[in-house]
């Protein structure tokens, strides 16, 4: 996703090193110490209070027998109201999860095949990307290069950040640029391979990506404020995300860019509610199907962007955390304003949504992602132990 709105510098996309271990609750040690509500709000605290923290944090814990809200900041410093469940916040990269669980549906469904070619179901685009299979993009083991880092595409963001772009002609950015690497034979993160994923599904469907999202995804898991929008205008109530960049005080970036622009790859409007409610579906492959989730979970190295809590690993438009509690699936995204997290157990008992109103990641704040991420582990450890 876009890195900054200063710069849009390229996120540094270096895979974290993976370990593998099966999801009980202590991946490493049964002596490990568990992490308190009390000790987690505090962590919250202090991060939001820092100059160039996060104004606002929102964090959902929940299990098969409560839900649990840490609140810290405001969500709006113009009127300092508190975080609330019900508010709208752009999800970020988090979106590419709403985009595999629709293309893993139409698998299970038989109408898309993991092997399925950017050749076979979209010809009209470049040649040289033909071999990529649908199980490559959803992976990020594609090659496409990145249309967000683009110089044509950076030049128009910077002259008009609320420019509305044609969503299913992103790719052109990069259509006359050769795959980075041959299919499949490495991992790197970019933002074109859901591009391809959500005009795949409508290839095969006839249908356009939003009414597929809708029936596949938002209606079955009950999401009833999550949307796809156009435009930069966001629904209230909303979370309001700024530009942290000390000494200047921060700036509400929440409406500064188009929706558009980053279509099924990160243009998703949605709430904490919503989004425990997502992963605690997708998660566990309520939308699929037993042998869809296998292949889903086969891990190769790679880490989410930002990277997430623990050691990380990639599967199929979901990754892999394992911290020294336990192991969670999930996605992470962040946005100008935006630092996002959904996890879930592999069978979606236990999830946790974790959103924050600044961007965090290893390009823009490298040392407040390392702090972030540990607040993300404790929040697992929480979780998974009391």
């Amino acid at each position: 996703m876009w890195s900054s709105i200063r710069g849009g510098r390229p996120v540094d996309r270096s895979a974290v090193p993976a370990r593998s271990t099966r999801w009980r609750l202590s991946s490493r040690s049964t002596t490990t110490a568990p992490v308190s509500v009390r000790t987690l709000q505090k962590r919250l605290d202090a991060l939001v209070r820092r100059q160039d923290g996060p104004p606002g944090a929102v964090v959902v814990l929940r299990d098969d027998r409560r839900q649990r809200v840490l609140r810290a900041g405001t969500a709006d410093l113009s009127t300092g109201r508190p975080p609330r469940i019900d508010d709208h916040m752009r999800i970020a990269s988090t979106a590419k999860a709403f985009s595999g669980a629709v293309a893993l549906h139409l698998v299970a469904e038989g109408r898309l095949r993991l092997d399925d070619t950017i050749g076979g179901r979209l010809p009209r685009l470049p040649r040289a990307w033909h071999a990529v299979t649908l199980r490559q993009l959803l992976q990020h083991t594609s090659g496409l290069p990145d249309y967000t880092t683009a110089p044509e595409f950076q030049r128009l963001v910077n002259e008009d950040p609320r420019r509305h772009f044609d969503s299913r002609r992103l790719l052109r950015f990069v259509a006359g640029e050769p795959l980075a690497f041959a299919p499949g034979s490495r991992y790197l993160y970019s933002n074109s391979d859901n591009i391809a994923v959500a005009l795949m599904a409508e290839a095969v469907t006839g249908r356009p990506y939003e009414e597929l999202l809708r029936r596949i995804v938002h209606r079955p898991l009950g999401l009833r404020n999550t949307s796809l929008p156009q435009g930069y205008e966001m629904p209230e109530p909303y979370l309001h995300g700024y530009d942290v960049d000390p000494p200047a005080p921060p700036e509400d970036i929440s409406e500064v860019l188009s929706a558009s622009g980053v279509w099924a790859s990160g243009g998703i409007v949605s709430t904490p509610r919503d989004m425990t409610r997502f992963i605690r579906g997708y998660a566990p492959g309520v939308l699929t199907s037993p042998a869809v989730v296998r292949e889903q979970r086969r891990w190769v190295p790679g880490a989410s962007e930002p990277a997430g809590p623990g050691a990380n690993q990639a599967g199929l438009a979901i990754f892999r955390y394992t911290t020294r509690c336990g192991v969670v699936l999930g996605h992470t995204g962040n946005f100008p304003g935006y630092t996002q997290l959904v996890a879930a157990t592999p069978d979606g008992r236990y999830s946790l949504t974790f959103s924050l109103t600044r961007q965090i990641n290893s390009a823009v704040a490298p040392a407040l992602l390392s702090t972030v991420r540990d607040i993300q582990e404790d929040a697992v450890c929480t979780l998974l132990r009391t």
